[in-house]
């Protein structure tokens, strides 16, 4: 079995332009997501997954500057960009991250390993922890269904399409330790994410890798620091387009099924 770890990037955000290329203690946010994967076990390659816009070309070299590969892909289609990389690199499964996630949590992302390994769920997710310090796993055949099924393009926020335990084995994984904190926000979309999290790393200690247990027991000792992005709100999707996948996947049950069982030899 080969299990891959894509990282989900491109430069276009508006609200905190060029984020993923900013400085946090010396390295770049998306290098900073770099040294976190490399920590994964088990784990064979690790992939930048940009788009092909001349824009996103600055990923393209960190990629190589670390050592890791890179794939350029659809700039809407964010599954489908997904799905293109991890045929050309043979995964059967993989762990998913986006770029703008610079603490996710390297404990739980090996639990997750050890799931895909032990069991064959479609999609395994962490419930619990501080907004954007998750990692999710994948089957790709589960994605594969997904990406011919889908009445989308733009999937930049595509949970909905994938958490489907009427069709999916989808594995949740409750956090029960310090880091069980899902009102604490550490992802970064506005510049007082960027804040908050820059002053994490510059005033605690770590070789490697910033430990996210560190960053949990540091906020609680110091509520102040919690406060400086705790007016963002994160971006999801409207009534409407819930609305619109729920009434697509009603309606197009069977036919899902059955292109199912084809991708998976059923």
């Amino acid at each position: 079995m080969k299990i891959g770890f894509l990282i989900t990037a491109r430069l276009k955000s508006t609200r905190l332009p060029f984020k993923i290329l900013k400085d946090l203690n010396g390295k770049t946010v998306i290098e900073r997501i770099i040294d976190r994967a490399k920590e994964i076990q088990d784990i064979s390659e690790i992939i930048v997954c940009t788009s092909t816009n001349p824009q996103d070309k600055p990923l393209i070299d960190i990629a190589k500057k670390n050592d890791i590969y890179y794939y350029n892909g659809s700039e809407e289609d964010v599954l489908q960009r997904l799905l293109d990389a991890a045929k050309l690199f043979s995964f059967d499964y993989f762990l998913g991250i986006t770029a703008d996630n610079p603490l996710f949590t390297i404990q739980y992302a090996n639990l997750i390993v050890d799931e895909i390994k032990r069991n064959k769920y479609d999609f395994i997710k962490l419930e619990g922890l501080p907004l954007g310090c998750g990692t999710y796993g994948m089957n790709v055949n589960a994605l594969e269904t997904v990406c011919k099924t889908k009445n989308v393009v733009d999937t930049e926020i595509w949970g909905l399409l994938i958490d489907r335990p009427e069709i999916f084995n989808v594995k949740t994984i409750q956090i029960t330790d310090k880091l069980r904190k899902p009102k604490l926000r550490l992802t970064l979309d506005y510049k007082e994410d960027y804040e908050l999290i820059s002053h994490l790393y510059k005033e605690l200690n770590y070789n490697k890798v910033l430990s996210l247990y560190d960053v949990v027991d540091y906020l609680e000792e110091n509520p102040q620091i919690r406060k400086i992005n705790a007016n963002c709100k994160q971006e999801d999707l409207s009534n409407e387009e819930i609305e619109e996948i729920e009434k697509s996947y009603k309606e197009n049950y069977e036919k899902i099924v059955k292109i199912k069982k084809e991708i998976y030899n059923i």
